[in-house]
């Protein structure tokens, strides 16, 4: 029996990230591989589509339509955000999570699918939805330091549209969306891998030092990972999740770093936000600025190598040496 090919329907003209990674994603579901790609404003033609993105003015999953423009709209990937969706967050809330599962070679969804689903979101769709729908990651009561770089995937993919100048035809610029599609749902694939492939693996880590936190200090406030690994994102999320607030929060994270057997050790300090340099409890201050013989002798911890000036991290010769760093700054 023939098998049909599907066609997902979109505008014509100028476009934007939002509908060039929806259609990619549908693209990489069971339901749309292979499916052709129709851009036009002709009501009829989008009619006969079996799924419709960023046009019509209809969203209406039942049906296959999601458009996000229309007046009175108002939906959201999930009660905990506030950020309007566009086509791109509409078709990632009803197929994402087909796409993560495909990413990481499951049959169903799982902890980890659900997981990496909502971090993409977070960590990459929303940015996509927000600028979509003309919302500033911060208030305009705020004016920016610099110039935002053009180099973001939104700035690129607006970059495919023709030049103000530039006189393209209907099928040139239905090629040129093709290429901006392909490559914002390239990217949206490669952020998944690396959750996958890096995020995941490290989160492990974190997890396991924190189930082993009372043996490097009954305190529970320091955690060793047995590598060096993105850790301060992982951190915060399992401490919410675990309920690890005021002082049974982590202060300090030990780390190696290499992989060598005589490998140097860190001492860092935990923010209080992931991208930030304010931390909880930072390293003492007579420490701050002192490298080697002279800080091993402020401290009184043998094998020392360094302590930053802004004493959010320092270094030790052994895993001991910042065991001892850790007691000591805890007391201090």
């Amino acid at each position: 029996m023939l098998k049909m090919v599907k066609t997902i329907g979109t505008h014509s003209g100028h476009f934007h990230c939002d509908e060039a990674l929806a259609v990619s994603l549908l693209k990489k579901t069971a339901e749309f591989t292979g499916a052709k790609l129709i851009r036009t404003r002709d009501a009829n033609k989008l009619a006969e589509c079996d799924i419709v993105v960023d046009v019509g003015g209809v969203y209406d999953p039942d049906t296959h339509r999601y458009d996000h423009h229309q007046r009175g709209f108002t939906e959201t990937f999930s009660e905990t955000y506030s950020t309007k969706l566009s086509s791109a967050g509409l078709v990632y809330k009803h197929f994402g999570r087909e796409v993560v599962m495909n990413v990481l070679g499951k049959d169903q969804v799982d902890d980890e699918v659900e997981l990496i689903y909502q971090k993409t979101y977070k960590g990459f769709v929303e940015a996509v939805d927000a600028n979509d729908n003309g919302i500033s990651a911060y208030p305009s009561s705020i004016k920016p330091l610099y110039k935002e770089t053009p180099t973001t995937l939104y700035h690129r993919v607006a970059k495919k549209n023709p030049n103000w100048n530039e006189q393209l035809t209907d099928p040139e610029i239905d090629a040129r969306f093709v290429e901006a599609s392909e490559m914002a749902g390239s990217e949206l694939m490669d952020y998944v891998r690396n959750l996958k492939d890096a995020w995941l693996p490290a989160r492990s880590l974190v997890i396991d030092a924190l189930d082993k936190a009372t043996e490097i200090h009954p305190s529970g406030r320091v955690i060793a990972l047995e590598c060096s690994c993105p850790w301060k994102e992982h951190l915060l999320d399992l401490e919410r999740e675990r309920n690890l607030t005021d002082d049974k929060s982590i202060l300090y994270v030990l780390y190696p770093e290499s992989a060598a057997e005589n490998s140097n050790w860190r001492i860092q300090c935990v923010p209080l936000r992931p991208e930030g340099f304010e931390n909880r409890k930072s390293l003492p201050e007579a420490w701050r600025g002192f490298r080697d013989d002279e800080l091993s002798r402020l401290s009184g911890v043998e094998n020392c190598i360094f302590v930053h000036a802004a004493g959010f991290i320092g270094g030790n010769k052994t895993r001991q040496g910042v065991y001892d760093m850790a007691k000591l700054a805890l007391e201090l």
